[in-house]
């Protein structure tokens, strides 16, 4: 027995204690690099289409409302499926589960960039979510649980930059590729990141599960939570669409449906918990004060981040009558300033109380909005570009700092449901802020009696847009209450 057992364990995969072994104190940053690589793939494949969808319309003769669920159905995937990360980790392992992921999007973007039927993009396009769901929470669980605390800001400033940059320049060369080879090009563009990724798991990525035990195949998925997690999501999102057009009684239904599914949720889950199974979500994370704050800023976060990506380049172009081009020079240096912002607070995260951070990255992003009541019809472009920068900044000082404030107080155990959680909470936050966006801008332009239907643009049209504009500055401010809670109480 104990002459079998040595051959036996040099076989075995490697656990993250013999790969710091192996590769010494650099090991950590092998493993966020390879991580990052993925995430990156995933962030890109969910910003990246949306260059394409003119040209998929066109050529699959579709409209406007059929052609937009290759972002809606990818949305809700991604959001849904981060509800598994911490069973599949439990489950698989990190290797096995990332692999996986990588894999389901390496067979998305080949599917959906071969296929010659529309159904097959979508199912292509739904599978790209749900990989990059899954991904997407796992780089937190490994920066709080293989860094120092010392070191856990630094590397979310490092990891932040290295994915902010990828929506940054992905949609300006996304539309370079969709002039020269058409739409398909924009599926295979995770082709190259996603055959990096898998070269960089099988080196670094360890097989075990979170806490360094092996992956235990013991305990079944909650169906019925994920179930009612769906559900709620489809709820929601279909309800505030339905808010834009003319079925009031079935936005109220949808609506009704998606809070009678998060009370039902709530209840399963904590049954599951108090009948000793293993919850979707565990309800025992909301009873940390900073992680409840926490989920309420990055709910509103999401809703700003979303609303404001979706609203500033409407802005742009129907109201400002600026073109395509020059949306794109406007953006992209904007983007370039977060990732190194990023980059210069996670350094400061290590040093400063991220409530502080969070709460002067919110601060900057209601500065941001509310300076666009300063711009007219006849306004140069370099104020624009400025104040959509302050608020490229202000994202800056929260993207770093809200997941090590909200998840350091937690016990390790309850690490991944936490980062699956607030992963989860600000993707929702994102797909509402769209629609809220959506909503209140074609309320406030009806009051000032325009439509976006109409070519022209006036004073009218703008005051429409600060109204919207204002709107988000005020949810960022009751997030920077919910942010001041983030601090750590001193022991007495």
């Amino acid at each position: 027995m104990t002459e079998t057992s040595p051959p036996a364990a040099a076989a075995s995969p490697p656990s993250i204690n013999k790969l710091r072994e192996r590769y010494g104190d650099r090991y950590r940053w092998l493993l966020l690099l390879s991580v990052m690589v993925g995430t990156m793939a995933s962030i890109m494949s969910s910003t990246i289409v949306n260059v394409a969808i003119p040209d998929m319309s066109r050529h699959f003769a579709l409209g406007q409302e059929r052609a937009q669920w290759v972002s809606s159905g990818f949305m809700v995937a991604m959001t849904v499926s981060m509800l598994t990360t911490p069973w599949l980790l439990a489950r698989y392992g990190y290797r096995r589960t990332y692999v996986g992921t990588m894999l389901l999007l390496l067979a998305g973007g080949v599917a959906g960039g071969l296929s010659n039927v529309f159904s097959l993009v979508l199912v292509a396009r739904v599978a790209e979510g749900l990989a990059a769901g899954v991904v997407q929470p796992i780089p937190a669980i490994i920066i709080l649980r293989v860094f120092e605390p010392h070191e856990q800001g630094r590397a979310s400033g490092v990891f932040g930059m290295g994915v902010v940059l990828a929506p940054a320049i992905g949609p300006s060369i996304g539309g370079v590729l969709v002039d020269l080879f058409g739409w398909r090009s924009i599926f295979f563009m995770v082709v190259p990141f996603c055959l990096a990724s898998l070269w960089l798991a099988y080196k670094f990525v360890p097989t075990t599960a979170p806490g360094g035990v092996a992956a235990s195949r013991q305990g079944g998925l909650d169906w019925r939570g994920l179930l009612l997690g769906t559900v709620g999501t489809l709820c929601l999102l279909n309800g505030l669409v339905e808010l834009r057009g003319d079925a009031p009684l079935q936005a109220a239904l949808l609506l009704a449906g998606a809070v009678a599914s998060l009370i039902v949720f709530v209840w399963w889950q904590k049954r599951m918990e108090a009948t000793g199974r293993a919850p979707l979500m565990n309800m025992a994370l909301f009873g940390y004060r900073q992680f409840a704050m926490g989920s309420v800023v990055a709910f509103i976060y999401g809703t700003a981040l979303f609303g404001s990506t979706y609203l500033l380049p409407v802005y742009m172009q129907v109201a400002l009558h600026l073109s395509a081009s020059h949306v794109g020079t406007i953006m992209l240096p904007a983007g370039i300033v977060l990732a190194f912002t990023i980059a210069g607070v996670g350094r400061l995260a290590d040093r400063q109380p991220t409530w502080v951070l969070v709460s002067i990255g919110l601060v900057l992003l209601a500065v941001s909005f509310s300076l666009m009541l300063l711009l007219h019809l006849r306004s140069p472009i370099w104020p624009l570009v400025l104040f959509v920068v302050i608020g490229r900044i202000g994202l800056g000082f929260i993207l770093p700092s809200l997941n090590l404030g909200s998840m350091r107080p937690l016990a390790r155990p309850l690490i991944p449901q936490g980062a699956s959680a607030i992963s989860f909470v600000r993707m929702l936050g994102g797909a509402t802020g769209v629609s809220v966006c959506a909503i209140v801008l074609e309320w406030r332009l009806a009051a000032h009696g325009d439509s976006l239907a109409s070519s022209l643009t006036s004073d009218a049209r703008l005051a429409a847009f600060n109204e919207a504009f204002m709107m988000l500055a005020g949810l960022c401010v009751v997030a920077v209450c919910a942010a001041s809670q983030l601090r750590e109480k001193k022991a007495l």
